[in-house]
């Protein structure tokens, strides 16, 4: 199918991209690297009167190393992130995610800002910031705010963006001696997972577990990862107990081939972080 008439915007400064979208009422949308937004359109999953095209601005391609954590600009490419082209707190995760997803063509056009704002709950980067303990940067009409990526995701393409608000970047903690790892199971390559977690560890802080492929959105998993927090050595069958008890709580819709895969990528993570 062909998505329907729609008018196109390309505002010269992120005051005016805002304005745009305030104006649109709900109606307008931004667009960067269109790699998911162009397809829902395409299948009227989505009705739009106004794509608003942020690619120039460069309050969006911001790349900072802070000190204590790194800005990611919103417009940042998942190629850009897979070929080392942005400083990594993350110990090289943040490069494996972004090697992860779809194909090369969409890598180099899709962006990290446009993957969590979309907020598909199969998506990869919602999950490895939830799991770093990330921050979402947000810009509106009523000036700036942050949101813990765990929060601005609320849904399946739900998201708290309110009017008129877009994306600007993420704040990356920078850990000490961060361990990670990574396990997704798709149905074919380049797909969107059925189910990826991915674990952190580090030695400043509490160890962090998130889920994607659920229902509804990618999940940081309190339970297990306190269950890390007070294990320095697991017992495989004592870790699956608890990840299954807290994904029927938190995911009690799941069927019994969704749950098999829950419960082995988790595992999986969590291995290869300790491994």
């Amino acid at each position: 199918m062909k998505p329907a008439a729609f008018d196109y915007a390309r505002p010269p400064s992120l005051d005016d991209a805002i304005r745009l979208l305030a104006d649109g009422d709900g109606a307008a949308m931004p667009i960067s690297g269109g790699q998911s937004l162009l397809i829902l359109m395409g299948l009227r999953m989505t009705m739009i009167d106004t794509l608003v095209d942020v690619t120039q601005l460069q309050e969006l391609k911001q790349l900072r190393d802070d000190g204590d954590g790194v800005f990611v600009g919103a417009l940042t490419t998942h190629a850009t992130i897979e070929d080392g082209k942005i400083p990594d707190p993350s110990a090289g995760l943040l490069a494996r995610v972004a090697s992860k997803i779809a194909y090369r063509a969409v890598r180099n056009l899709g962006t990290i800002g446009g993957s969590v704002a979309l907020a598909d709950p199969a998506a990869d980067w919602p999950a490895c910031l939830i799991a770093l303990g990330a921050e979402v940067c947000i810009v509106g009409p009523g000036g700036e705010r942050r949101e813990r990526v765990e929060d601005f995701v609320r849904g399946a393409y739900e998201t708290s963006l309110a009017t008129g608000e877009i994306v600007v970047g993420f704040q990356l903690p920078r850990r000490e001696a961060t361990r990670w790892g990574i396990s997704k199971v798709s149905r074919k390559s380049g797909a969107f997972a059925d189910s990826m977690a991915v674990a952190v560890e580090a030695t400043d802080g509490a160890p962090r577990v998130a889920l994607a492929g659920t229902a509804s959105r990618a999940l940081h998993l309190p339970q297990v990862s306190l269950h890390l927090q007070q294990h320095r050595t697991v017992d495989a069958a004592e870790l699956a107990t608890v990840i299954r008890a807290e994904l029927a709580e938190l995911v009690p819709d799941a069927d019994p081939y969704q749950l098999r895969c829950h419960v082995a990528t988790i595992s999986r993570a969590i291995a290869e972080a300790r491994a």
